[in-house]
């Protein structure tokens, strides 16, 4: 299930809730909050697609000679804004400690279990991904543009997305931690 605004907010966000976490979760937690990536999809991330310099801060999901995508609809740009953004300056080179590993969400479920932050047992680390779709649905966000930032297939012909992000930022923006 979707973690609700209201506990990312009073829980999650609460200053000192996340001090536990070793520096390179906390960073994903953070980052996941307002970008709906996949857990894998952010820790694998290199510094070549951390793009924090550009006009519209952002990460850089694609393929590479090192790693796969689940799908080629998984080939996204996404915004860096709110907390997401801040964080993120916190590790522009990535998560060494987390590539290529599938130790994070572990970590992180357990560490939430522990300090009170799971909103029910049913909840882990995945539900800040349908966090943010679900907040993208309640701000009316058009359902191609959901699909895209999460990197769904789209059921009809792809014509291509602007390299302008303005577009999806507005849309993340009014959504953002």
């Amino acid at each position: 299930p979707p973690f609700s605004e209201r506990w990312i907010r009073t829980k999650i966000l609460k200053p000192g809730a996340l001090d536990g976490l070793n520096d390179e979760a906390r960073v994903v937690v953070l980052v996941l909050i307002n970008t709906g990536a996949r857990p894998s999809e952010i820790v694998n991330l290199t510094a070549d697609r951390i793009v924090l310099s550009a006009k519209i801060p952002h990460i850089d999901i694609r393929e590479t000679r090192e790693r796969e995508l689940k799908a080629a609809s998984s080939a996204r740009r996404i915004p860096l804004v709110g907390v997401s953004l801040e964080a993120m300056k916190e590790m522009p080179a990535g998560f060494p400690r987390y590539r290529d590993k599938d130790t994070l969400s572990g970590a992180v479920n357990k560490f939430f279990r522990e300090n009170g932050l799971l909103e029910t047992p049913a909840h882990s680390l995945y539900s800040f991904r349908h966090s943010f779709e679900a907040r993208l649905k309640l701000a009316q966000v058009d359902e191609e543009l959901r699909r895209y930032l999460m990197g769904h297939s789209i059921k009809r012909p792809k014509y291509g997305y602007s390299d302008d992000l303005s577009w999806a930022l507005a849309a993340i923006e009014k959504v953002a931690l």
